[in-house]
């Protein structure tokens, strides 16, 4: 069931649904500053970004995506790497990237896991609840994986590449955000996000009880 049709057909199961899709999206942006902090970098904490508060956070376009297709972002959380000393800048940059992602995969991870506990009532307003928040989460984790700047997974690639592949990937990056949403109209990503999907779950799987 999509989120459109659990609007319409059980009105409050939207409502805590949406509750739990837009700090999933807050958790992956709160993720970025956070390790940016304990790694030596106070931008977001200067900023106020380092909170729970979702006014800090909600992009609305973004929002706006996330509660009707299921697939939406928050205000990114500005990070400033100089502020990593030099030695740890590359570990950095992976760690803080992929911070995001890793927030997204935990969300999915718990709710797969309490879909399981409530099997008996999977059809149920809980069940469904837990089965989009998991399939969504695992979807912004495949998505922001896909090594497409601006994406985390290009900040990730640029963490590990040698410098010539790292100049390539910011001379795109002003382009990225078309190239990403001509790829996706296209459905020439759909083979990629499948398989980050299918990578995720079986992280997840090893995981479970």
């Amino acid at each position: 069931m999509g989120l459109i049709q659990l609007l319409i057909k059980d009105p409050a199961a939207f409502a805590i649904l949406s509750v739990l899709l837009l700090y999933s999206v807050i958790f992956h942006e709160l993720a970025h500053g956070w390790i940016a902090y304990k790694m030596g970098d106070p931008t977001a904490k200067w900023l106020g970004r380092l909170t729970l508060n979702p006014i800090k956070h909600l992009d609305p376009i973004g929002t706006l995506m996330l509660l009707i297709v299921g697939f939406g972002w928050a205000k990114p959380v500005p990070v400033n790497l100089e502020n990593i000393a030099g030695n740890k800048r590359r570990k950095g940059l992976i760690l803080v990237s992929a911070a995001g992602i890793t927030a997204n995969i935990i969300f999915a991870f718990i709710a797969i896991l309490l879909f399981r506990l409530t099997s008996p009532d999977a059809a149920g307003m809980a069940g469904q609840i837990l089965f989009l928040l998991a399939h969504i989460n695992i979807i912004l984790a495949a998505f922001n994986l896909i090594p497409i700047p601006p994406l985390d997974g290009s900040k990730i690639l640029m963490g590990f590449a040698p410098d010539s592949v790292t100049r390539v990937l910011n001379q795109i990056e002003p382009f990225g955000f078309f190239i990403v949403i001509g790829l996706l109209i296209s459905g020439l990503l759909n083979p990629v996000i499948n398989l980050l999907k299918y990578a995720i779950i079986m992280v997840i799987s090893v995981f479970l009880p």
